[in-house]
């Protein structure tokens, strides 16, 4: 499911019929900043934790820390806020996440 930024729903070779994201308008353009303040999570670091990687949000720019750090406060934010979508801050990635259809969003081809 391509939209105008360039995002798609990743494959998933365990669901074969495929998904779908309804919040792919969120994402922005190929090579588009994202929105948002600094890069780090900042409930993290009022609490001396450290985190694994971040996550923004793509709706309001929100930094929290991935789902295998200590605070989960991506996921939180989501959970509060009803926000969909969250890119990756990591250099080494370019992908999204839908929380709520649950699917990995990466640029078409």
């Amino acid at each position: 499911m391509a939209d105008d930024a360039g995002w798609v729903v990743a494959p998933d070779g365990g669901r074969p019929r495929g998904r779908a994201c309804a919040h792919l308008d969120l994402l922005a353009g190929p090579g588009a900043p994202l929105p948002g303040g600094p890069a780090v999570c900042s409930a993290c670091e009022a609490r001396g934790w450290t985190w694994v990687r971040l996550r923004r949000c793509a709706t309001c720019g929100h930094v929290g820390c991935c789902d295998s750090s200590r605070g989960r406060h991506a996921y939180d934010h989501h959970v509060l806020s009803g926000h969909p979508v969250v890119r990756s801050l990591a250099s080494d990635e370019d992908w999204a996440w839908c929380f709520v259809d649950e699917v990995f969003l990466v640029r078409g081809a």
